[in-house]
């Protein structure tokens, strides 16, 4: 699953998932570009790293007229950035509704709007979107995150549509991580991640790295024929 000679930009890159995805794809022959809020939590000489606020839509196309000056192209594309503000319903403000929407819907259609069409003019390219389990079946007090993470697959079918339309061979895909043990999950107490565990078929909770090679696969022209889709890398959750 070789990206020799790509170039890809994944939001969120960091650390967490989109760390894991940044330092696999640029193992694996391309050049990264990781945009976060925050600096890199770790070192690769082919990861460059570009502070950026996806919500800022001029800021986005600053960004992208930035990586087509120095890189000529842009092939893959990692919708990753996102945030979570947890409430029920009923306690949910303006503000931690507003500011999820912000960051996980607007923030992808800001950097997509640029990346999408140019994928279509090199002939060719890979945007992969990261939606969640809870995208998927729902989850009690996530209202606006569960919200916006079902909003991404349906971006993901509606791209895979709009970028091919010429018959250029540009694939827009999903995927959706059940419980992984990233950072965040670290912080949860153990008793409640032995029972996320007994939640999936596998009877574990997953980790970054799996997260990141069906990223890789996704990412490669070894899925050449696969657009339109959600993958679900949930361990077989039964919510």
């Amino acid at each position: 699953m070789t990206l020799k000679g790509k170039v890809a930009v994944v939001t969120g890159g960091a650390k967490g998932l989109g760390g894991e995805m940044a330092q696999l794809f640029a193992k694996n022959g391309a050049k990264v570009v990781a945009v976060d809020m925050m600096p890199l939590t770790y070192e690769d000489k082919n990861v460059e790293y570009y502070q950026l606020n996806v919500t800022d839509s001029a800021a986005c196309k600053e960004f992208f007229d930035k990586v087509i000056e120095k890189y000529g192209k842009i092939d893959i594309l990692v919708n990753n950035a996102g945030i979570t503000r947890d409430a029920m319903t009923r306690k949910m403000t303006d503000d931690m509704w507003n500011a999820v929407i912000s960051v996980n819907l607007t923030g992808i259609f800001n950097l997509t709007r640029y990346i999408g069409p140019q994928m279509e003019e090199i002939g060719g390219g890979s945007i992969i979107n990261i939606s969640s389990v809870v995208g998927q079946f729902g989850n009690i007090g996530q209202a606006n995150y569960s919200a916006t993470k079902a909003g991404v697959i349906g971006l993901t079918m509606t791209w895979a549509k709009e970028f091919a339309r010429k018959g250029v061979p540009v694939r827009v895909n999903a995927i959706a991580p059940g419980y992984i043990m990233t950072d965040m999950m670290k912080t949860v107490p153990q008793d409640l991640l032995e029972k996320f565990a007994k939640q999936t078929m596998l009877g574990r909770l997953g980790q970054p790295e799996e997260i990141a090679k069906a990223a890789l696969f996704l990412a490669s022209d070894d899925a050449s024929y696969i657009t339109g889709q959600t993958i679900a890398v949930n361990g077989g959750m039964r919510l």
